[in-house]
């Protein structure tokens, strides 16, 4: 798991069978200190709420498929959690 940021929403033409009503969004994700790393990936939206600006938690590969309803479908990221805070954690 993995936070991100969702920067935007995707619209398809065609979706796999299975996956309408899922929405797409685009999400960059960050490291440790929420700077953005890598490139943005789309994630499907598990959680249903997601929205632009939003720091949420993102899954991917196998997890991906199970964050949606039944049946699995072809993802490779999604959204599983909108994070309220995060804190840092010294020893």
């Amino acid at each position: 798991m993995e936070l991100g940021r969702v920067t935007g929403t995707v619209v398809a033409t065609t979706v796999y069978e299975g996956l309408e009503g899922a929405r797409l969004l685009i999400v960059q994700p960050l490291d440790r200190k929420l700077k953005p790393r890598g490139r943005p990936v789309v994630a499907a939206d598990g959680v249903a709420m997601a929205a632009p600006d939003d720091l949420v938690a993102v899954v991917a590969s196998r997890e991906a498929s199970l964050a949606l309803p039944p049946p699995p479908g072809p993802v490779d990221h999604a959204i599983v959690g909108i994070v309220d805070a995060v804190e840092e954690w010294t020893r």
